[in-house]
């Protein structure tokens, strides 16, 4: 049989029609090694067939081939090893081989003494090729949540960590292929990062297999969330061989492998600064066209964190990145989204970068976004909207020229995503600067729902939702508004909360609601003297004269009241 082309479709289809398969199987139950080993190199091509893995598994093969792996033969190990690897390339299959014993056992196969030599004895050539097919079945298995967990109990961790060191691509390969896949746990990522695996991870970034450096920059993408593994990216020198990476853009797959990780990275200032000495912010602009959705994604998510760097802002405007940025905001995949809109707003920081999303009507396509029924495309919209408010040239005119813009973003906060509301808050702010626009949202109704917001716990709503309700007292009777939609008691217990930033914003509102004598009545009842007498020493100026703003609000009020009661 073993004469046929195995790896073409029509004899692995015949083997199968004639009713081969069944008698290789049985082969397998056998004693005979060399009948076993034989049924395997036939079992081992023809399961390249997804047709062909579906039969082997429903004939009980796995559960076979996994009782092999006990057999003293290294050969038929390997084999069956292998094959397993092809099988479990599906959701039954993986399951079949957890059930049956087959992860502890495939684990075992990784235990190998000849683990960083570089000059092998055919013994220990042996015991290697053992571990490459057993971190290929490993690999195959591991795409299953189960399974990571079965490998990480087995005792996999340490032996993947160990022939990470090993210099032989072909069995570094399905390591860091399952390291990688692996990654996508947070016990596997804190392994990695504490196993001091992320040093190996970045050397193979440098190897001359472009699959081993595909896996190596995933296992980084992967693992990057963490600040602690950013860190020790850098220290061990990983970032300059992911910036080289980016020159191999015919490789779309290691392309957006070496994106993710370069995005994830930059969240950390440090690599960013790294990042612009080898000119990374050029070469991602350089690649914002023509490339598969998840290379985009990436690329943009990368922008958005490089650009919360003053200079690379003006980077990507003299690169002529914002006309392609602005132009993605017209897409339709979510993640993309997400980072395009993150991106785009951090431009906007930059007066001369507002000049162009503007004329290019970027703020009109940010702000039908607002539409979007993800919450998180949602939230990034309005996020970007703030700086576009702060940073136009007639801001006021220029929301108002949104028909419906206005009423859109209230009716927003009604949403029950914290993050939405954070965002819509952070926007209502910067729109109520404008006194037309404050006078517009007032009629839509912004008052009582920014009121129903604030019995919160969530710092990040609190202070955006103090800073809105601050902005929004500077017209009509609003003041009163919010003193009659109950909002006042709910901003005194903010004063409590351990971040700086809620006081300072939450001081603001008081002494802007402290205004109204009804207003100042509820904050003493509530006990806002005392909180802010502490706050009258701190630091920061603003907090500072807030609090005293509104001590002396209440104090005189209660003068005028005693004047009024004694003469």
């Amino acid at each position: 049989m073993r004469d046929f082309n195995l790896a073409q479709e029509t004899c692995q289809l015949a083997i199968r029609d004639i009713g081969c398969l069944e008698v290789l199987i049985n082969l397998l139950d056998t004693e005979e090694i060399k009948c076993q080993i034989g049924s395997l190199k036939i079992l081992k091509e023809i399961s390249q067939n997804t047709l062909i893995r579906h039969v082997i598994a429903d004939l009980g093969g796995l559960e076979i081939m996994v009782k092999i792996l006990d057999s003293p033969d290294k050969d038929l190990k390997c084999l069956a090893a292998e094959t397993i690897a092809n099988v479990a390339r599906f959701k039954q299959a993986r399951r079949t081989v957890r059930q049956h014993g087959g992860i502890k056992r495939l684990v075992g196969l990784l235990e190998c003494n000849s683990v960083g030599s570089t000059s092998l004895t055919s013994y220990q050539a042996k015991d290697t090729e053992i571990a490459r097919c057993g971190a290929l079945a490993l690999w195959s298995c591991s795409k299953s949540t189960k399974n990571k967990e079965a490998i990480r109990k087995a005792g996999g961790i340490p032996l993947l960590a160990r022939w990470l060191k090993c210099s032989h691509a072909n069995i570094l390969t399905p390591v860091v292929g399952t390291l990688q896949e692996c990654a996508s746990e947070p016990s596997y990522r804190l392994a990695i990062r504490t196993e001091g695996m992320i040093e190996n991870l970045v050397k193979n970034l440098s190897s001359a297999h472009e699959e081993l450096q595909m896996h190596c920059a995933s296992a980084i993408f992967k693992c990057a969330e963490d600040k602690e593994t950013r860190d020790l990216v850098r220290q061990h020198g990983g970032l300059e061989p992911l910036s080289v990476l980016l020159g191999n853009s015919a490789n779309k797959k290691l392309l957006a492998a070496v994106t993710g990780a370069i995005w994830k990275c930059a969240i950390s200032g440090e690599n960013v600064s790294k990042f612009r000495e080898c000119k990374v912010v050029e070469a991602l602009v350089g690649l914002l066209t023509d490339q598969p959705e998840e290379v985009l994604v990436n690329i943009v998510g990368a922008l958005a964190e490089c650009c919360q760097e003053p200079i690379n802002r003006t980077t990507v405007r003299k690169c002529g990145g914002i006309p392609t940025l602005v132009k993605l905001l017209t897409g339709t995949d979510q993640a993309l989204l997400v980072n395009v809109t993150k991106a785009v707003g951090a431009c906007a920081t930059e007066p001369e970068n507002m000049m162009i999303i503007d004329r290019l009507d970027g703020v009109r396509l940010l702000w039908s976004l607002l539409k979007n029924p993800n919450p998180d495309v949602q939230a990034s919209a309005a996020w970007a909207i703030c700086p576009c408010i702060a940073n136009a040239k007639d801001a006021g005119e220029m929301v108002r020229s949104f028909v419906g813009g206005l009423e859109l973003i209230v009716n927003l906060l009604k949403s029950k995503n914290k993050e939405v509301l954070a965002s819509v808050c952070a926007a209502i702010t910067n729109i109520a600067k404008d006194e037309e626009n404050l006078a517009v949202i007032t009629d839509h109704g912004v008052i009582p729902l920014l009121s129903k917001l604030a019995n919160t716990n969530n710092d990040k709503l609190r202070r955006h939702l103090a800073e809105a309700i601050s902005n929004c007292c500077m017209w009509g009777s609003n003041r009163i508004t919010f003193g009659e939609t109950k909002a006042v008691a709910p901003l005194v217990r903010y004063l409590k909360s351990k971040d700086p930033s809620v006081h300072r914003a939450t001081a603001q509102a008081l002494y802007q609601l402290s205004e109204d004598p009804n207003n100042c009545i509820t904050m003493h009842e509530n006990g806002v003297v005392k909180l802010l007498l502490a706050m009258v020493g701190s630091t920061d100026e603003t907090l500072q004269e807030a609090a005293a703003g509104c001590i002396a609000n209440i104090r005189r009020l209660a003068l005028a009241t005693e004047k009024a009661k004694y003469g």
